[in-house]
């Protein structure tokens, strides 16, 4: 249902038994849009995919999406519980007729109307739904038990509801995939049944080809936990997850694999090998890492920066984790990132060193240091993600209420921003670290199904992103 349409009205009263002559009427309209639909399909479990599938509708008998039958009997309901004969009212009855479809963006007019008056409180209504054109889509009969007794009551203030499909971004992310070659990929320690699971369902999604790399009696106990089989996959055996992350960095370093994706150790051991000074993947670019996020309440991926490498990160080390972003925006088909450099203030303050960064980076921006994206901050979070925030304050900027990219002033503020977005707002994140020779899928025990599939999808469409256009 949709919600009710704003009103003046503070009471909701009903029409006694006594009160109410034949030729009584009552109605309300309403247009028919599609949160309507996906509210009714998530109340009645009804996904019939001529109401919720528009592929699906274009080739049925209407040839587009329509309401279901129902959500015009449910507007009839409403008018006979809420104003005719209103609180207190018995449902016997309702014969319904349907003689048209209901269309995205048509305006239904329900009306009831007393016809008869019968013994013990038991009324006759007469019940049409037309369009705007004035065609019949719905008419019938209803049988109720009026009320005998007064009700006045304040109305009701119904909660707020937010439509969102869990893992949109990230299934639009794993379909991009589907034209692409699966990277070959070193999976480091897999030893428990989920950071398993993990590559194994990437590999049937035809992202990745893994290399599973681990004390082989631990990696197969696993697979066994977990009910799959190993026996079309490579298998390197190291003696521990240190020797793991050693070996699977080798493994990188001779061409073998283009990725790595974490299993069943500390981020510190396997980060502990990427780093070696003679034996690592370090490149001149800073090794940072970025959230993507699907928050519920924002209308789009949110990237976030840095949450898991840099603790503290000076300019220098700024400039890299915000490039590093950028290019996997870019990856992820964002052609003009917007990256707000955050703090906790919006003016530049020198008592407040983030401020004074992200001035800093602003202008290296400017200068050609930062390339693809469009900066601005400081700025607050909620001027940088709320567009009513930002106009309040008066900020007149093309990143401040529309941002892409958040980069916030130090790892524990990252942290904290991600993890509040997940578990306060039912966010699902995924994540990889970019800087290194190449890509590194960083899942953590908390993510669900969908994040690590879509961590796997950022590897290989970062693989695979076009290279920068020729200055």
């Amino acid at each position: 249902m949709s919600a009710p349409e704003p009103t003046t009205m503070q009471f909701i009263e009903n029409k006694t038994y006594d009160d109410i002559a034949v030729g009584d009427h009552a109605g309300l309209t309403r247009t028919l849009t599609a949160r309507d639909i996906s509210l009714f399909a998530v109340m009645s479990g009804d996904v019939n995919p001529a109401h919720v599938d528009a592929d699906y509708a274009k080739d049925d008998m209407f040839h587009h999406v329509i309401a279901h039958g129902m959500w015009g009997g449910a507007l009839i309901s409403t008018v006979l519980g809420t104003e005719l004969p209103g609180p207190g009212t018995v449902f016997l009855d309702q014969s319904l007729k349907f003689e048209a479809p209901v269309a995205l963006g048509d305006t239904v007019t329900v009306r009831v109307e007393v016809t008869k008056k019968q013994a013990k409180g038991r009324l006759l209504l007469a019940c049409t739904c037309r369009n705007q054109h004035g065609t019949m889509v719905i008419e019938g009969v209803a049988k109720v038990i009026a009320p005998r007794d007064k009700v006045r009551r304040r109305r009701v203030l119904l909660p707020t509801v937010r439509l969102h499909a869990p893992g949109a971004h990230y299934a639009r992310l794993i379909a991009a995939t589907a034209p692409m070659a699966p990277i070959r990929t070193a999976v480091v320690h897999p030893c428990d049944a989920l950071s398993l699971t993990a590559a194994l369902d990437a590999a049937d999604k035809g992202m990745i080809t893994p290399v599973l790399v681990g004390p082989r009696a631990k990696v197969q106990a696993a697979a066994q936990a977990a009910g799959r089989s190993l026996d079309t996959y490579r298998f390197i055996d190291a003696p521990h997850s240190h020797a793991a992350a050693a070996a699977s960095v080798a493994l990188v370093r001779d061409g073998t694999v283009a990725a790595l994706m974490k299993g069943a150790l500390h981020t510190d051991e396997l980060m502990e090998a990427i780093l070696d000074p003679m034996l690592g993947l370090r490149t001149e670019r800073r090794l940072s890492h970025v959230y993507v996020l699907d928050v519920p309440t924002y209308s789009k991926p949110l990237l976030i920066t840095d949450a898991a490498i840099n603790v503290a990160p000076d300019l220098n080390a700024k400039r890299d984790i915000v490039q590093n972003a950028i290019d996997l925006a870019h990856a992820v088909g964002i052609a003009i990132p917007k990256v707000a450099i955050l703090s906790a203030v919006e003016t530049v303050t020198p008592r407040m060193s983030s401020t004074v960064d992200a001035a800093a980076l602003c202008k290296m921006a400017d200068r050609g240091q930062i390339t693809g994206g469009i900066l601005d901050g400081p700025l607050a979070f909620d001027n940088a993600i709320s567009e009513a925030a930002a106009t309040a304050k008066g900020i007149v900027s093309r990143v401040a209420g529309c941002a892409d990219i958040l980069v916030a002033p130090d790892l524990e503020s990252a942290n904290m921003m991600a993890k509040q977005l997940i578990y306060l707002a039912d966010a699902d994140a995924a994540g990889i670290v970019l800087g290194a020779r190449v890509p590194i899928i960083l899942t953590s025990r908390a993510d669900s199904a969908a994040s690590r599939l879509a961590s796997c999808a950022l590897a290989q469409l970062f693989i695979n992103r076009p290279s920068p256009a020729a200055p």
